[in-house]
């Protein structure tokens, strides 16, 4: 049985995928807050003893480091026998959207929120370009689940993890209501609350929470 420490911080949705998957498998992970708006994660020290490409999540597997949320959730899928997919048509398609979400959807959706809601000073400009790409992206994710329960088929796989992690934090957030904008993406994120084990990004990740700078009249620069 292997002891797992995730090196997190509780707005990091990388950190809320592997802590996810975990707890659905059935396993407990050790949590190791860090300071991310500390920018500890930029330090030579911490680069030298926790992740030379100075990013988090890191998982502790029996004491190897493991980064990366995409590998490490095929790992844990191989490792458990869960949320992958059966034969190799459905392989492709789990490494498929994993690439497409880790390029696409989290890498916008993650700089997006950050900028909107932990930033003290975001350039509007840059917040509009980036909504524009996650309006874009989340109508292909709705698309894709509109016809069906899951993102690749009738079962959930780590590429519904890896796609509704930055999804599933708070509306005020996000700046998505998505049971207006987007109803089949909300939907589908319905469908993933209700897998056994499932829990809320701020109920897995426990600690101190960034600093929140919201936008004085609550709405979304350039609109």
């Amino acid at each position: 049985m292997s002891h797992y420490r995730l090196h997190y911080f509780p707005e990091s949705g990388n950190s809320y995928k592997l802590g996810l998957m975990l707890t659905l498998c059935g396993e407990t992970f050790d949590p190791v807050w860090t300071d991310f708006g500390a920018r500890v994660t930029w330090t030579p020290e911490w680069r030298r003893a926790v992740n030379p490409m100075g990013e988090i999540p890191v998982l502790e597997d029996d004491g190897e480091s493991l980064t990366q949320t995409g590998p490490i959730l095929l790992r844990l899928s191989n490792r458990y026998g869960r949320l992958g997919g059966e034969g190799e048509a459905e392989r492709f398609e789990v490494l498929r959207w994993l690439f497409w979400d880790n390029q696409k959807l989290s890498a916008h959706m993650a700089t997006y929120r950050f900028m909107r809601t932990f930033s003290r000073r975001a350039d509007p400009a840059v917040l509009t370009y980036l909504r524009a790409r996650v309006d874009d992206f989340l109508g292909i994710l709705a698309q894709q689940v509109e016809s069906r329960a899951f993102v690749i088929g009738d079962r959930a796989t780590v590429a519904d993890l890896s796609l509704c992690a930055y999804l599933s934090y708070p509306a005020d957030e996000t700046g998505y209501d998505l049971a207006v904008s987007h109803p089949a993406v909300h939907l589908w994120l319905g469908r993933i609350a209700a897998l056994p084990g499932w829990q809320a990004p701020y109920d897995l990740l426990p600690g101190r929470r960034l600093p929140r700078f919201d936008r004085p009249d609550g709405a979304e620069p350039g609109r």
